[in-house]
């Protein structure tokens, strides 16, 4: 039986009729359009289907859309603008993260409660936090991402050490021809909710394998790039 129901939503005050037994999974894609957030396994074992309540990850898959009554609810979709891209969308590109993106999303939104509670997580606070699964085992790079997020967060912006961009400059020059502007192309069609960039070089829909040479001058437009990673796989 449908009933009245009041949350807020992403920052906004949302009223409408639903099934207060209605995972709010659903409420969110199916009735909301609201199609960041993904479903994986439907048990609360993946993490794919990962919002913030109240600040809090939780797994919308396995939530009834009563215990969200007028609680804070903040989805994928909110968590930065393309103006102002959320330190951890900086850092997921920057370490290049997604590969085929589909986990993305509620990965992004636990880290984003793991940094919250603890600005300068170690090993074993990510270990402890971050549970969702990544069939694509880019945990390494989910780990660097966060580490770097919380550098980002505490010095204002993205940041590469001098001897880093040198590095990256040289590896560009050593025949790597178009990989700067692949991994742009990469980076806007995860902004865009693309799954599967169609890349240069056969190498489509896969960020991780992408070379970083190139990378500084995605650090220059990442700002206007990044604000929709975590949309991916729609």
């Amino acid at each position: 039986m449908e009933l009245p129901i009041k949350l807020d939503l992403n920052g906004r005050a949302v009223q409408l009729d639903a099934d207060p037994g209605m995972p709010l999974l659903w409420l969110l894609r199916d009735v909301l359009n609201l199609t960041g957030t993904k479903f994986g396994c439907g048990v609360a074992a993946c993490g794919a289907c990962t919002v913030r309540v109240d600040g809090q990850a939780v797994r919308s898959c396995m939530t009834p859309v009563s215990a969200v009554l007028g609680k804070r609810v903040q989805t994928i979709e909110a968590l930065g603008t393309p103006d102002k891209p959320h330190a951890l969308q900086l850092a997921w590109i920057a370490e290049q993260v997604p590969q085929c993106g589909y986990c993305q999303s509620g990965m992004l939104m636990a880290a984003a409660a793991l940094l919250d509670r603890k600005p300068k997580p170690t090993d074993a606070d990510i270990d402890a936090a971050m549970t969702n699964i990544c069939r694509c085992g880019t945990y390494q790079r989910i780990r660097a991402a966060i580490k770097r997020a919380a550098g980002i967060a505490a010095n204002g912006g993205l940041k590469r050490p001098a001897h880093e961009k040198t590095r990256l400059a040289a590896e560009c020059g050593r025949g790597c021809g178009r990989a700067g502007h692949r991994l742009e192309r990469v980076a806007t069609a995860f902004a865009a909710g693309q799954r599967r960039p169609a890349l240069a070089g056969g190498t489509a829909g896969r960020a991780g394998g992408i070379h970083r040479g190139g990378a500084e001058r995605l650090d220059q437009d990442i700002g206007r790039r990044v604000g929709g990673v975590g949309h991916a796989a729609q």
